[in-house]
């Protein structure tokens, strides 16, 4: 009996029979979580260059008038919202997305206050006079300070949740933001007063570079 369960012994040690399926059951919990790490990943990244293009497009859009009425500012935001296509705005009757435009403005020595803001979220808008530290990269060379300018600022925010990884890591808040100098605002301190080369809004009539450089309408 005893050189019987020895005999076993020694078999059931060289026994190779099953060591594949083992070593997958091993593996195979990381391997699915490195596939679904890099999807959530992927998506992730693409979502974060769709944020980045929604805010450089509000800003741009915006930055093409002299002065935009309030009707054809909920219609930039509206339209910046599809740059997302195809990813989802809404989760019911939650918006994932927000998008808030304003105008920075700066005094003779530099000092940026918020002349005006509006959001897709009215809660997200910035208050007027609001001061404001300007990043270094809006300065020029001939004018280190930033004095007596305006800058149109879009800053985009969109709450992704991964659709496997959620328990992980829950929602991501994904954001962005861009300045952008008005193109064709003509008003100078020579020529007017604070707040100088900037977008009027809300307006009661739309002014866009072509009419105001070109036609000369506005």
């Amino acid at each position: 009996m005893i050189a019987g369960l020895s005999s076993r012994l020694r078999h059931l040690w060289t026994d190779a029979r099953g060591v594949a399926a083992t070593e997958f059951a091993i593996v195979s919990p990381f391997m699915l979580v490195l596939y679904i790490g890099g999807v959530e990943l992927g998506n992730g990244m693409a979502m974060n260059v769709k944020v980045t293009a929604t805010a450089h497009s509000v800003a741009d859009m915006v930055s093409q008038n002299t002065q935009v009425t309030a009707a054809q500012m909920t219609g930039i935001l509206a339209a910046a919202s599809s740059i997302m296509a195809p990813y989802p705005v809404k989760n019911g009757s939650n918006s994932l997305i927000t998008i808030t435009v304003s105008e920075v403005s700066t005094d003779s020595n530099g000092n940026a206050t918020v002349q005006w803001s509006t959001s897709t979220n009215s809660s997200a808008a910035r208050t007027k006079g609001q001061q404001m530290t300007l990043s270094s990269f809006t300065a020029d060379p001939k004018n280190p300070t930033n004095a007596n300018i305006s800058l149109i600022l879009s800053e985009v925010s969109y709450d992704y949740t991964p659709n496997l990884g959620y328990t992980i890591s829950g929602t991501v808040k994904l954001s962005d933001s861009y300045y952008l100098f008005p193109r064709c605002s003509t008003n100078s301190p020579a020529t007017s007063s604070f707040p100088y080369y900037d977008v009027k809004y809300p307006a009661t009539a739309t002014c866009t570079c072509t009419q105001h450089l070109q036609q000369k309408t506005c």
